[in-house]
């Protein structure tokens, strides 16, 4: 009996230990879920607050408006008469009669060429740059690293386009035939062309290329029984149009209009302006007409970039001079913004824009809010964008300067 007495006994110990060990090893998983719950808290707590302090300064850069600017340095650059000075994705492209030279934005001189010309014209896509003398044969081909090549055409040369990756299309003049020929800068060779006559196609008022050099644009102006009209042609010399007759893809014909300006925004998306409309054609191998925007005034300036295109009328109906109408890839119009001061250029930016002089300067973002709106202390050439809103390049007389809007 006491045997029996004793195993019920320890029997009872044994479960009431059990029943212990459970709850201590259950208060411990709840002590480890509340630490772990306090841990998330606190976690989630200080994420919360980071989101609130990141958005609250996101909204408060955004808003800022600048009313000064403040010269971070400035190196010396002599700046030579006659030279025209051009922002090449970053770098300064310098050119003039008598040679070209790119230098990045500390001044340093990264290659430099000479030649003689007596009327040069230039185009340019992203790094890229073609400058040619206008009646000349010889076409030099540059980006913001190198010297890309030269050119040498057996026909006087009317205007040119290139590509981001050097290839250079060429509109020359052969009396009663006008060729237009694409060269490969590193060598120099044809790559294709085709020739246009008056009574056919028209004449080529202006030329675009898209940035692998794949796709061209031409506008043509011909007279069709005493009707000016405009046709603007899409050639395809990559694989797609290979096989088409003169490389021609598709073309779009616009009575009573002439468009004298044209571009391409990115690999998929052009864009040409007639004097009484703006047009947008999409599509990487065989453009198509996509939207057309209609504008009874006439415009003073058209200036893009790889998101927008901005058209420049008088301001007829405010009291400002100008009026600024932006598009951006999708042919929507974004923004209608007018403004008062004479523009050397304008330029695009991320989600921003800047209008300037020689003197002055405008800033303002997408939703037509100024971000600055003052002058320069110096004369400036040239304006670079940095990497963000309140930073530029200033190319003066005689020096580069960095500045940060304050």
């Amino acid at each position: 009996m006491k045997y029996k007495e004793q195993r019920t006994k320890n029997e009872l110990m044994r479960q009431e230990g059990k029943a212990k060990s459970k709850a201590a090893d259950k208060d411990y998983k709840v002590k480890i879920r509340e630490h772990r719950m306090r841990y998330f808290g606190a976690a989630a707590a200080v994420i919360l607050l980071t989101v609130a302090v990141s958005v609250i300064l996101y909204v408060r850069i955004k808003n800022r408006i600048y009313t000064d600017y403040e010269i971070r340095n400035s190196v010396s650059r002599e700046m030579i008469t006659g030279t025209t000075v051009l922002n090449l994705d970053g770098a300064i492209l310098t050119y003039s009669k008598d040679g070209v030279n790119c230098s990045d934005l500390k001044g340093t001189v990264l290659w430099n060429q000479t030649y003689e010309m007596q009327n040069p014209i230039i185009a340019t896509k992203g790094k890229a740059a073609a400058i040619a003398d206008y009646n000349g044969r010889t076409i030099y081909v540059m980006n913001n690293q190198s010297f890309l090549g030269e050119i040498n055409t057996n026909l006087p040369i009317r205007n040119i386009a290139v590509a981001a990756n050097g290839v250079v299309t060429a509109v020359l003049d052969d009396s009663a035939v006008t060729w237009i020929s694409l060269y490969d800068a590193s060598d120099g060779k044809e790559l294709g062309r085709f020739r246009t006559r008056m009574k056919n196609s028209g004449y080529p008022l202006t030329v675009a290329m898209s940035e692998n050099g794949h796709l061209v644009l031409v506008s043509y102006l011909y007279v069709d029984s005493g009707e000016i009209k405009s046709r603007v042609a899409f050639y395809n010399f990559g694989q797609v149009g290979k096989n088409k007759s003169d490389n021609f893809v598709g073309g779009y014909d616009y009575a009573d209009s002439v468009v004298p300006y044209a571009g391409f925004m990115n690999s998929s998306t052009a864009f040409a302006v007639a004097d009484n409309r703006i047009m947008f054609y999409s599509g990487s191998e065989i453009p198509v007409s996509a939207v057309e925007n209609f504008f009874e005034q006439e415009i003073q300036g058209v200036y893009y970039n790889a998101n927008y295109v901005g058209l420049v009328f008088l301001d007829i109906e405010g009291e400002d001079r100008y009026r600024i109408d932006i598009y951006n890839t999708s042919g929507n119009k974004v923004l209608s913004k007018t403004f008062d001061i004479d523009y050397k250029d304008i330029v695009f930016c991320s989600d921003y824009f800047v209008v300037y002089n020689e003197q002055e300067c405008l800033v303002c973002n997408m939703n037509g809010i100024e971000k600055y709106n003052g002058s320069f202390k110096d004369t400036i050439y040239t304006l670079v964008p940095m990497k963000d809103v309140s930073h530029y390049v200033l190319i003066t007389q005689d020096a580069l300067q960095t500045i940060e809007l304050r």
